[in-house]
């Protein structure tokens, strides 16, 4: 911890510029990100600290980084993903889906994928990786159960009938000895076959285990790229490009955001689906869709699904806390993608925004639905407890909120609100000691490669980066310096800081990568190499995804095929 601040100490001192005392704070902080020698929160604290004393910033307007729009944008979305939380309506929602797809292997698959992925889009990661875990894992245990029982009957009635001709054959005069002999031999191949059997089955279970496992933090991962708020990247990616182009015209919003990550996502997760159908399950589409199962095969299918069914149950029909909250979910989706659609004058231009100002942002959505959430209450009753000792009136205790203070403290990660403000304090940080500028000259050489391939290598190496390091850093360090390079090539920076967003969401080689990958590989089924292999075909399809959907529908959607006179600030592109 102490050595690597002195290990890069010659390099301010050497040069005595503002743009290598920035480097030297940005070499420091990305190296106790990637090493987590200190805790991310902390890391990202460094600026208040360091900027002042090398007279980058001062520290009031350093401190004014950590709290912008994202940051209470981020701050509004976690809340309504903590009272969907506190009320189980995201269980109620997984275990209606799944009763819908059914246990058959590749449904099954899909199924899990599929409300895995969009929880992710408006919960943590995290925290749907967590919740569906346990739902997989009782699944996989009722069909192994159902496995190994379908298999005694036969094997019993089998040895029965065998017996029985033993028997049979055992009155026969002259034919003790043949048929003890027989018996022996018949008995060793029985017990042959049933451990062969077993073994198989046992295989064939491990592997859609893994199947199953891979996908659900797989899916986790895919799923937060869909949403502003689905994962804290883009949420970084907003903040940056606002911090770095003020005059953007708030290109990056809930609505624009949609229209280019949902469609890569879908197509994403379909790839992963048959990616690990192949893999795990083998070619027989088929046998994986069970299309002509056999009896024994729709009894096991039955009983894993009345697993499914019992756990909806337990839920009991919908409290009024839930209808609320659902509401108010639903509200919340319909005011950000109604405030400014793009195509049409939202609420929020005709009601609030003048002068070309957009006043009403999704921050203030998201704050203002927040709001509501510890106003309106968890159910109608009204509790009357004791007597008033003055006027023997009954004292009247009003219902909680949907919403808590004291839910929100426990559940809350405000370390992330502290790692947001540390990459935008680094963004302005770069560009009041103009080393932005400084590493675009540097870049500008880079002018000579095809746009696409720049596009494609730059998301390769941010995939790779983001094995190691947590895709917040990944994004926090990789931003800012993506901007330059734009600006400096003439080059719209939104081609480079959109694909390299979505591609530090794809950890999928490493158990250290997401707390997804850490929540599944806990669970004792998979080895790092099961990963591994998984991980690094999607990574590729990951990246060739993202950048087909750059090339094509994103490019119309953001005008990406021109420079933007919002990010010509030096005036020198065309």
């Amino acid at each position: 911890m102490v050595l690597i601040p002195l290990l890069f100490l010659p390099l301010p001192l050497a040069i005595p510029t503002k743009e290598a005392q920035c480097g030297y704070v940005i070499i420091v902080m990305a190296l106790f990100w990637c090493t987590e020698a200190l805790p991310l929160a902390v890391t990202a604290l460094l600026p208040v600290l360091l900027f002042p004393l090398m007279n980058i910033m001062d520290s009031t307007t350093v401190c004014q980084e950590y709290l912008k729009d994202s940051n209470m944008l981020f701050i509004g979305g976690l809340l309504m993903a903590i009272a969907i939380e506190n009320w189980n309506l995201h269980k109620r929602v997984a275990l209606r889906v799944l009763l819908i797809t059914g246990v058959r292997p590749a449904l099954l698959l899909l199924g899990f994928m599929a409300v895995t992925a969009f929880l992710s889009m408006w919960i943590s990661n995290t925290a749907t990786a967590a919740m569906m875990v346990p739902i997989a894992q009782a699944v996989l245990e009722q069909l192994q159960k159902s496995e190994a029982g379908s298999n005694l009957p036969a094997e019993t009635s089998e040895n029965i009938n065998k017996a029985f001709e033993l028997q049979e054959e055992s009155t026969k005069p002259g034919s003790s000895k043949e048929t003890e002999g027989k018996g022996n031999s018949y008995a060793l191949t029985v017990e042959e076959d049933r451990k062969r059997n077993e073994s198989l089955l046992e295989e064939k279970h491990k592997k859609f285990s893994k199947g199953l496992s891979l996908c659900i933090c797989y899916s986790a991962s895919i799923g937060g790229i869909a949403t502003l708020t689905g994962t804290t990247p883009n949420l970084i990616l907003q903040g940056q490009v606002n911090e770095l182009f003020p005059k953007n015209g708030n290109m990056i919003n809930f609505a624009s955001w949609f229209s280019f990550a949902f469609p890569t996502m879908i197509l994403l997760l379909a790839l992963t689906w048959i990616w690990l159908q192949i893999m795990y399950l083998g070619f027989n589409f088929r046998e994986n869709f069970r299309c002509a199962a056999n009896a024994s095969a729709k009894v096991k299918e039955q009983q894993a699904y009345n697993i499914i069914k019992e756990e909806s149950k337990k839920l009991g029909s919908m409290k009024f806390a839930e209808i609320a909250v659902s509401v108010l979910f639903l509200l919340l989706v319909a005011l950000w993608f109604t405030r400014e659609p793009g195509f049409i004058p939202g609420w929020a231009t005709v009601l609030f925004n003048k002068n070309d100002t957009s006043y009403v942002t999704d921050a203030t959505v998201a704050i203002f639905i927040s709001i509501l959430l510890f106003i309106i209450p968890s159910h109608m009753s009204i509790n009357f407890r004791g007597e008033d000792t003055a006027g023997g009136k009954p004292k009247i205790q009003a219902p909680p909120a949907l919403l808590t203070w004291k839910v929100v403290q426990q559940k809350m990660p405000w370390n992330i609100v502290f790692l947001l403000g540390g990459g935008f304090a680094l963004a302005k940080g770069s560009e009041a000691s103009h080393l932005s500028s400084w590493l675009g000259s540097k870049l500008s050489p880079l002018q000579q490669i095809p746009h696409p391939a720049i596009a494609l290598l730059l998301c390769l190496f941010t995939a790779a980066f983001t094995e190691c390091a947590s895709n917040v850093a990944t994004t926090t360090l990789l931003l800012p310096i993506l901007a330059s390079l734009a600006e400096a090539i003439c080059l719209n920076p939104l081609y480079v800081m959109l694909p390299c967003t979505l591609s530090a969401s794809l950890a999928f080689m490493l158990p250290v990568a997401t707390p997804a990958n850490a929540i599944v590989f806990s669970y004792g089924q998979l080895k790092v190499i099961d990963m591994a292999k998984a991980g690094f075909v999607l990574n590729i399809l990951g990246v060739l995804t993202i950048n087909l959907a750059i090339n094509t529908w994103a490019s119309s959607l953001f005008q990406l095929q021109t420079f933007p006179s919002w990010a010509n600030k030096t005036g020198t592109c065309p």
